[in-house]
């Protein structure tokens, strides 16, 4: 099977990881309505799903490493696939959240892995590209298959598009046996053994907290601080619109970005340019040509930094390749678990300015980390890579 058809069967699995993920937000109100809970009962949907995800993750990953790719992902998939199944026929409350939880522990053992498959068919000198093309599958659910899905549910009811979410799991997890080979390809000549993730691993993943801590502890309050601003809302969905447009440009850009000048440089780019415009979104939104300007450039230069940070451990650790990049997404629904908790203590006490100054500072701490830790590889590098981290 060729690379061009992994890339492709990767961005579609992870457009429907990411469908599952973000359509329970617009689904919230039907849930609610049929099992008589609160908005903030009906939300531990999605949170159960995230914390399920962020424990299960490391696990999948060293099963892949152990056993191999296919097998994990395969069975993943279509562990995916029963838990939206059985999401759409939950009878109660209880058997909700719980499906929900086995959907997060399901698509664990999923994206680290069509991560790292993706990593390992790219070309070396264009491995952060065609990452960040993976990464634009589960973005591009942002912004169409939410829509989608709440559409279909408005429709035929909120269990709908988990039904469909099922369907699709379990096709790709049948394309998934031809498409994705058994191991990962072999170490590159005078690679030494597979190297453990030890504490020098743990402080490569600290930028991806901290990052992901800065960005959503802004991005979670950001309809409430711009209604709060006096902004209408249609520009607040205008402005959120924006921003998940941004956020796609960012990602494929940063790909580009981190082949070309290389992934430190531009993890670095990106955390700069992250708490820069975190400090100055306040003063953004005095005008709406401001404030949409601004957002649209925070987001472009937030996304610089997933690609690289991905590609940059994809690199580094190719043995444990699917372990790092596991913990690497643990870490990032870390962060964004710790950015909701710490923005909403901000936004209680002070407001949205000071939240969005709070968060620009964890940014600066994101990017202190990374210029005092040193890029270190455990393996030689190959022509292509030595292209790809240049600088």
């Amino acid at each position: 099977m060729s690379a061009r058809a992994r890339l492709a069967t990767g961005w579609l699995t992870l457009f429907v990881i990411g469908t599952d993920l973000f359509v329970v937000s617009p689904l919230l109100p039907l849930i609610a309505g049929e099992f008589h809970l609160s908005a903030a009962a009906a939300g531990s949907c999605a949170t159960v799903f995230s914390a399920t995800y962020m424990l299960s993750a490391p696990v999948f990953g060293a099963l892949a490493d152990r056993f191999g790719r296919r097998p994990i992902l395969t069975a993943a998939l279509a562990a995916f696939a029963l838990s939206n199944l059985l999401t759409a026929s939950a009878g109660g409350f209880f058997w909700l959240i719980l499906w929900r939880g086995a959907a997060g522990v399901a698509a664990a053992g999923v994206t680290p892995l069509v991560y790292a498959a993706v990593s390992e068919a790219a070309p070396p000198a264009r491995r952060a590209t065609w990452m960040a093309c993976a990464v634009s599958g589960l973005l591009s659910a942002l912004s169409m298959g939410a829509p989608l899905g709440a559409l279909l549910g408005a429709a035929w009811g909120w269990r709908a598009p988990f039904l469909v979410l099922a369907g699709l799991s379990l096709a790709l997890a049948l394309a998934g046996r031809r498409v994705w080979p058994q191991r990962a390809p072999p170490a590159a000549a005078g690679a030494p053994p597979a190297a453990a993730l030890g504490t020098g691993f743990a402080l490569r993943l600290a930028p991806t907290v901290l990052w992901a801590t800065a960005l959503y502890g802004m991005y979670t309050y950001l309809g409430l601080g711009l209604v709060g601003a006096g902004f209408s809302p249609t520009q607040v969905a205008r402005t959120i619109s924006l921003y998940g447009f941004a956020a796609l440009v960012g990602t494929l850009l940063g790909g580009r970005a981190a082949d070309r000048i290389g992934v430190r440089k531009t993890i670095l780019a990106s955390l700069a340019g992250l708490a820069l415009c975190l400090a100055a979104l306040g003063t953004a939104l005095r005008a709406e040509w401001s404030l949409d300007l601004a957002v649209v450039l925070l987001s472009v230069v937030a996304q610089l930094f997933f690609p690289a940070q991905q590609a940059a451990l994809a690199r580094d650790f190719p043995e444990r390749r699917a372990s790092a990049l596991a913990w690497n997404n643990s870490a990032l629904f870390l962060g964004i678990t710790l950015g909701a908790l710490v923005g909403g203590q901000a936004m209680t006490r002070a407001g949205f300015l000071a939240t969005t100054a709070l968060v620009a500072q964890i940014a600066c701490a994101a990017l202190l980390v990374v210029v005092f830790t040193r890029e270190a590889s455990t393996t030689a590098k190959t022509p292509g890579d030595r292209i790809c981290t240049k600088g």
